[in-house]
């Protein structure tokens, strides 16, 4: 990598403590020559998304924003979190939104997709979820990553402390970086 490359990075979480931003914003700042823009969700709050609201006042200007900020990337980071095995309530209405703006929801953008949770499965669920979906919504390249037990296998010091799991991480990033 030659240029500075832009990374939009973002927690799918309203929690104000998210484990999903921190993962985020851990993943992006392991990328060599880069830039981070570090979203919160809690900054795109707009009306639950329906048809009727579209029709009758068009998009928001947070969804707007938020498009914007996915087309002024070079590549984009996604860690989410999962409620009840899907996307957070936070995200999907974003996702909604920003889905009726444009067809290509992600601009062609790399992606690297992660999730984690504080269970042994690493919210897996939704991560698998999102791999599938968004790989039917975009032709670039997609690398996904779950880190199982936040709180036991990261520690904010040392980032991911399970051996194994940090060299996994590590290997998914290094696709990610090359794919950039």
């Amino acid at each position: 990598m030659n240029k500075e490359i832009s990374i939009l990075a973002f927690g799918a979480s309203s929690s104000r403590k998210s484990i999903n931003k921190k993962f985020a914003g851990f993943a992006a700042g392991r990328i060599q020559n880069s830039k981070v823009k570090l979203l919160d969700l809690n900054d795109f709050e707009m009306p639950i998304y329906s048809i009727d609201k579209e029709n009758k006042n068009g998009f928001p200007e947070l969804a707007i924003n938020f498009k914007q900020h996915i087309k002024d990337c070079d590549a984009i980071i996604i860690s989410f979190a999962e409620h009840n095995g899907a996307y957070t309530a936070a995200f999907k209405n974003i996702f909604d939104w920003i889905s009726r703006i444009e067809k290509d929801v992600w601009a062609n953008k790399p992606m690297l997709l992660l999730s984690t949770s504080d269970g042994a499965r690493g919210a897996s669920t939704v991560l698998e979820l999102a791999t599938t979906k968004f790989k039917r919504m975009n032709k670039n390249s997609i690398f996904s990553f779950s880190l199982p037990s936040f709180n036991i296998n990261f520690k904010d010091d040392k980032g991911i402390v399970d051996v194994e799991l940090a060299h996994r991480f590590d290997d998914i990033l290094d696709l990610f970086s090359k794919a950039l």
